[in-house]
């Protein structure tokens, strides 16, 4: 198992950080969808935890055959490639877990996030997470305009040292440590637990997984923040009548067309989606 922290600072408030982040998540599913794969979202809920934990609920099914990496689609049988997610956004806490049918408990990868309003990623232990986890975790910053990206995948409307919000007034991000003076300022402090119990490739697999959701987190929200103008000044409500909107439209754009490129959803099952044909 590896275990990475990955903090990623952002030139918002928690509060806006929520509305972006559900919008960008929404949006990117679309993208995903046709050709007999895609995203089905079985539900989307309130929830309510007998200790008093109270949220949204989603679980949904990733039909991503296509996009699975070469080594692990001729070692699995045909119809085992579904990806199963559970999350609880119980903002500003959360917590994704993305399984297998097939591989059952041999495979997960499980995130927990914590988002810090006033915060540029300081925080030693933010999850508050065991002795023995931090011994194994690795912490990796998270700078969204510098990092580098895939120059195929590289965009300049995604590019956060070009763009400017004009509803926000905020951006471009041009100086070379933007995120020690940027205000508004939050960071998103996001534990992965990444395990892929197969033996002769579990550490082949595992280490692909952590570079692929390194490089997701990165553009993620390089395009959180370029996006701004599209979800700023949006409420909860918007989002969840988008929600609602785009669900209707995976659920009849899901066996038509051909099948579609990569983009972003979920953080969990973004990590397979989008990444994994660099593997293949």
């Amino acid at each position: 198992m590896l275990i990475k922290e990955f903090r990623v600072i952002n030139n918002c408030t928690e509060a806006e950080y929520k509305i972006g982040q559900l919008y960008a998540t929404a949006m990117a599913s679309k993208e995903q969808t046709g050709g007999g794969e895609g995203v089905e979202i079985l539900k989307n809920e309130p929830y309510e935890k007998e200790s008093g934990e109270k949220g949204q609920y989603t679980y949904k099914i990733f039909r991503l055959a296509s996009r699975v990496p070469g080594f692990v689609r001729a070692l699995a049988p045909a119809g085992a490639l579904d990806l199963y997610e559970e999350a609880w956004n119980a903002y500003p806490y959360c917590k994704t877990v993305l399984k297998n049918g097939y591989m059952k408990d041999n495979f997960s990868i499980v995130y927990e996030t914590m988002h810090v309003d006033n915060s540029r990623g300081e925080l030693p232990n933010a999850l508050n997470i065991s002795e023995a986890d931090l011994k194994k975790r690795e912490v990796i910053m998270i700078d969204v305009a510098n990092d580098p990206v895939d120059p195929k995948e590289y965009k300049p409307q995604e590019d956060p040292k070009l763009v400017h919000s004009v509803k926000a007034g905020r951006g471009p991000l041009t100086e070379k440590e933007w995120y020690k003076t940027c205000e508004p300022v939050m960071t998103c402090y996001k534990l992965v637990y990444i395990e892929f119990k197969w033996f002769g490739i579990q550490g082949k697999v595992e280490s692909f997984l952590a570079k692929t959701i390194h490089n997701l987190f990165i553009r993620f929200h390089r395009q959180l923040f370029c996006w701004m103008d599209q979800w700023y000044g949006m409420t909860i409500e918007d989002i969840r009548n988008l929600e609602e909107e785009i669900k209707k439209d995976l659920d009849e754009t899901r066996n038509q067309g051909s099948i579609v490129g990569t983009g972003i959803q979920s953080d969990a099952a973004s990590t397979a989606s989008r990444s994994i044909r660099n593997g293949k």
